[in-house]
């Protein structure tokens, strides 16, 4: 059962306690070893990825790439049923994407002074796929897609090698699906080393993107801050929905939804936010029902002894404490839900009414399920085409608009102290003057 709060019961000093994440797993020595591990792949290149392979993975292998026999024998492997699926879903996330290609800014600002942005791709990417106990390639479309859409020249894949150093072969018809030809055998730590400075075999790219347990998520960190490694797409913290519900709700689906999220790990977080308290009863014995049929009930047993339910006294309240957590996934069943979307200030994603449960975003509705978490989501946004794109500003002047303009820079620029940013304009005034 998910222990109840009352909101307008509490002190401020509670309500923030209350709102609290779960404090993430801490291993005092991780900062250490996983530095240590960069710092291996480094220097030993290839031959310090296959002795990790052996180490963490348990397999021997005599090359990093997949093959383009593996390739193809990994297709083979998949269903029709699942090659549609994943079809459909990548058409999908495509058709969405594509919408958010953003247009070039060219404008004059004054008599000679034209201003410009335009987009680049980020050329060179990397992703990362978890092995752990179930495939994600709903995970290689969220990133491989919007990559392809933004023109990134460059896209590789690492993901842990399973038994005998095979690749699960929904991971590579996922890959094949957005065109990502180069997959290699890397897991762990040592494959965001092996991206963020390269091998023999696997080369450096400019970003890295894609989830990952402790050892991944600190080596991110690690490259992230190192002036020779790579940037990546965001902080990562465990999986968290928030639902609000009000008397209209059904209990089954909020059950359900709640649970969706608690069985992705045991450091997982769902919460409710409800209005009534007939609600609260019906979910909490539909989450019991529902759990006992779980295949990973015991994951999500454990995410919801530290996940808990909230009262609130109206929907604005509801809201309030919606944006007081900035939830990764926020879904809304009241009455009215469309009411409560322009109040909605931090979300990853949202999902709005009955019928808009969070797997769909996590699979095929065509947003992107890689989001931020634990309360990122006040100054950072989920994945999307911009995600692959950078942005370069042009400026051109005419001697008019030089003229129009120079003082101004002059009389900052001496204002600041640096005479040589002065100097700049001054010179190329005295130019124009002379020539009048």
């Amino acid at each position: 059962m998910l222990k109840s709060y009352t909101w307008a019961a509490l002190s401020d000093q509670d309500k923030q306690a209350l709102l609290l994440r779960p404090a993430l797993l801490e291993k005092p020595d991780l900062t250490e070893k996983v530095a240590s591990i960069l710092e291996q792949v480094k220097k030993g290149g290839d031959k310090a990825l296959f002795d990790f392979c052996e180490k963490f993975d348990s397999v021997t292998l005599s090359q990093l790439k997949v093959s383009p026999e593996e390739i193809e024998e990994a297709l083979d492997q998949v269903s029709d049923e699942t090659k549609k699926a994943l079809a459909r879903a990548a058409d999908q996330i495509d058709y969405f994407h594509r919408q958010q290609m953003p247009k070039d800014i060219d404008t004059e600002i004054n008599a000679g002074i034209r201003c410009q942005r335009q987009s680049r791709p980020i050329e060179k990417v990397g992703f990362y796929i978890p092995g752990g106990t179930a495939p994600l390639p709903s995970s290689v479309l969220m990133m491989g897609i919007p990559s392809r859409i933004a023109g990134c020249s460059q896209r590789i894949l690492c993901t842990p090698p399973q038994k005998y150093g095979k690749i699960d072969p929904v991971i590579i018809a996922a890959a094949q699906l957005c065109g990502i030809d180069s997959i290699y055998k890397v897991g762990g730590a040592q494959a965001i080393a092996a991206m963020a400075y390269g091998s023999e075999t696997i080369p450096s790219v400019d970003k890295i993107f894609g989830p990952g347990n402790a050892w991944v998520t600190e080596a991110k960190s690690q490259v992230e801050k190192d002036p020779q490694g790579a940037s990546i797409d965001m902080p990562a913290g465990p999986s968290e929905v928030m639902v609000i519900a009000d008397k209209q709700a059904n209990p089954d689906f909020i059950a359900a939804d709640l649970l969706s999220q608690a069985e992705h790990g045991t450091d997982s977080q769902v919460v409710l936010v409800y209005t009534d308290d007939q609600i609260l009863t019906e979910v909490n014995e539909a989450v019991e029902k529902q759990l006992s049929q779980l295949s990973r009930r015991d994951i999500a047993a454990a995410s919801l002894n530290h996940s808990f339910a909230v009262k609130a006294n109206s929907r604005e309240q509801s809201t309030a404490i919606a944006n007081a957590w900035a939830p990764e996934h926020l879904i809304i069943q009241t009455s009215e839900p469309e009411q409560m979307i322009p109040e909605i200030k931090h979300a990853g994603s949202v999902f709005i009414g009955p019928w808009s449960p969070e797997s769909v975003g996590d699979y095929a509705s065509g947003t992107n399920h890689v989001l931020p978490t634990y309360g990122y989501a006040r100054s950072v946004s989920g994945l999307s085409l911009e995600s692959f794109l950078k942005f370069i500003t042009f400026q051109t002047l005419t001697p008019a608009g030089l003229k129009d303009l120079g003082p101004v820079v002059e009389h900052l620029a001496a204002l600041e102290g640096l005479s040589a940013h002065k100097n700049a304009v001054t010179v190329r005034l005295a130019e124009l003057n002379a020539n009048d």
